[in-house]
């Protein structure tokens, strides 16, 4: 089983960008906890970061048949992507979407997500913990569709 992680925009400053909304752990040291649950769990991952909206977008179209699902924490793009949310609803592959802050406790304009209508499901505010529970939920997803 595969599943793709990708991150966008500003992730590649955790730990130093506003630790006490976004944690003190780098996305590397994030990347590495998942890479330990995975290999529990004999899952193989694909970790990306992009700061550009559109090779977001290209990694989505790309995703398929390689990837049996997408862990995405789009970050600022989450609140602003139609773009992301086509992709997404383009390709059709179960799609996670994480957050490392709540962002229905934050500022107004990050309430809302465009991407959220396509996504299977939303985790949001666990911190660093948030991408584990995404591999949890990617897992769920793709055991219960082969169930059916």
């Amino acid at each position: 089983m595969r599943i793709l992680f990708l991150n966008g925009p500003n992730l590649n400053l955790l730990g130093q960008r506003e630790p006490a909304v976004y944690g003190s752990l780098s996305l590397k040291e994030i990347e590495t906890r998942l890479r330990e649950r995975a290999k529990e769990r004999g899952i193989t991952l694909d970790f990306r970061q992009s700061n550009s909206e559109g090779e977001l977008v290209t990694w989505i179209q790309q995703a398929k048949p390689e990837f049996a699902a997408i862990v995405l924490n789009a970050a600022a793009y989450t609140h602003t992507s139609i773009a992301l949310r086509d992709a997404i609803s383009a390709v059709a592959i179960p799609t996670i979407e994480i957050h490392l802050s709540n962002i229905h406790a934050r500022e107004a304009f990050r309430n809302e997500s465009l991407i959220a209508a396509v996504c299977c499901g939303q985790i949001s505010g666990f911190g660093a913990h948030s991408y584990i529970l995404g591999l949890d939920a990617a897992v769920n997803v793709i055991e219960s569709s082969k169930n059916r």
